[in-house]
């Protein structure tokens, strides 16, 4: 949707550019994932030397010379650091740069250790595996995901990262939720695309909607007739191609998955009517399609 919305050329011209820019961008969503566990990894050992730094004050206090070692001794976050498959990612991929921009770590293990969860976290008198996981899922959801001076950062460092944050923290979280003290190391690196068919996906996607831009324009133009230009021109517009895209070339995609997906696309990224406009269009073009027995699906979930 990005990748289309910004491009300004016609069918004729060439959009290799473009489309490498898309894959960019998806590979660049790896990259977003595997950056925020480093960052986990890096607020583990701001742990250790916090720890370090209070046993080493002169005057210390007997709590500041006996600290608790509960967050540092994690499992869950013992699992991520001691991964060498993860380290050797972040080595790869250059998302080691939370050295550099220590502060924002700084910035979290100071929200994390004044607050209420870590303090009845240390507050517990046992500890075991499922309780250590429950701390770092809850500290991620209310304390590292939402963190403002975080999220402007990430949408400092690359172009396409604040609207990939839903997605890579949903996945962050699932991740975690089923990691194990059993689990392999390739547990924490899952696969960016589930097979090649979903690789090829967006790119075919992409290409097919450019190359029958025309003439989906035209077709939706035939449904609008009391809907404004500038709305056809708009995020709405693209968001309408893509579906006449799905309807036409992706036999196999239900009509009602396509209709679903993109008005809740619509919700987040277009306007507040635009949900109720993609699906007045889309369901008279569906019926008509369906009508004149032409684009038919195949397969389970025909409508």
């Amino acid at each position: 949707m990005q990748s289309l919305y910004a491009f300004k050329g016609s069918e004729s011209d060439d959009f290799k550019k473009d489309e490498k820019f898309l894959r960019h961008s998806l590979d660049s969503m790896y990259d977003l994932y595997i950056s925020i566990l480093a960052l986990l990894i890096e607020i583990h050992k701001k742990s250790k030397d916090y720890n370090t730094k209070l046993q080493n004050k002169i005057l210390g206090s007997a709590s500041d010379k006996n600290p608790s070692t509960k967050f540092q001794n994690n499992e869950i976050l013992n699992l991520l650091s001691s991964n060498k498959m993860l380290q050797e990612a972040i080595s790869k991929r250059k998302l080691n740069f939370w050295d550099l921009d220590f502060e924002y770590v700084d910035i979290l293990f100071k929200e994390i250790i004044n607050s209420e969860l870590y303090k009845d976290y240390l507050a517990e008198k046992d500890s075991s595996y499922k309780k250590d996981k429950h701390f770092i899922l809850d500290v991620y959801t209310e304390i590292i995901a939402p963190n403002e001076k975080l999220y402007d950062y990430f949408e400092d460092k690359r172009l396409t990262w604040v609207d990939d944050l839903p997605v890579v923290n949903t996945a962050l979280i699932k991740v975690l939720r089923k990691l194990k003290l059993t689990s392999p190391e390739t547990h924490l690196l899952p696969d960016l695309y589930k097979d090649d068919d979903d690789m090829e996906f967006a790119s075919e996607l992409f290409k097919r909607t450019f190359l029958n831009s025309s003439k989906y324009a035209e077709e939706i133009a035939g449904k609008t007739t009391n809907w404004d230009s500038e709305r056809l021109a708009s995020l709405d517009g693209v968001l309408l191609k893509m579906a006449l895209c799905e309807f036409q070339k992706f036999p196999s995609i239900p009509y009602k998955v396509t209709i679903n997906e993109y008005l809740e696309i619509a919700k987040e990224y277009s306007t507040p009517k635009s949900s109720l406009f993609l699906n007045g269009i889309l369901d008279k073009i569906v019926k008509e399609y369906q009508s004149k027995n032409i684009h038919q699906k195949v397969g389970r979930g025909l409508m």
